[in-house]
């Protein structure tokens, strides 16, 4: 009896690229915040650092742009606490709630970070020609939204699946 083939693509799936593409750009975060001297930075850091507005948010909302459970982004959190990159004070709207801001040092870092970005951004758009790295940006940008929206519609969509036993 032979087993089953996978199916091939006749090209890399869409998901391995942006995959490679997300570890290449987020191993660069890192290794530029090491040689700006952050040697602390970790590559968990990035989900913090991508998704923390200045003004601060709370962990559970930070995790859900992340993409990331809270318990993750609470250690992460937890762990750039101690590093001192991040400070959690009350929420001003609900006492029960924490607010995850930066700390002085840890603006000094996303800075640095931000900075780095900016010049990737020119570097990517010198290589490939503006209108060119427009179109890449603005491809993947709506590629989220259409998987945003398929997700949405099969949320909304009843399951046959799990039906009632009576």
């Amino acid at each position: 009896m032979s087993r089953p083939q996978v199916p091939r693509l006749d090209r890399k799936p869409l998901i391995a690229l942006v995959e490679r593409a997300n570890r290449a750009l987020q191993s660069d975060m890192v290794r530029r915040a090491h040689a700006d001297g952050h040697t602390e930075v970790k590559m968990a850091h990035n989900s913090v650092f991508g998704f923390l507005p200045s003004d601060g948010a709370r962990a559970a909302d930070m995790a859900a742009r992340a993409g990331i459970t809270r318990q993750s982004m609470g250690e992460v959190i937890r762990d750039m606490v101690a590093l001192d990159l991040l400070e959690m004070r009350s929420d001003p709207k609900d006492g029960r709630a924490k607010v995850v801001t930066y700390s002085e040092r840890g603006l000094a870092v996303a800075g640095d970070g931000f900075g780095h970005l900016t010049e990737l951004e020119r570097r990517f758009a010198e290589e490939f020609g503006e209108e060119e790295y427009a179109v890449a940006r603005d491809v993947l940008d709506r590629l989220v939204g259409v998987l945003d929206r398929l997700a949405s519609e099969e949320d909304q969509t009843p399951s046959s699946a799990g039906g009632s036993v009576g």
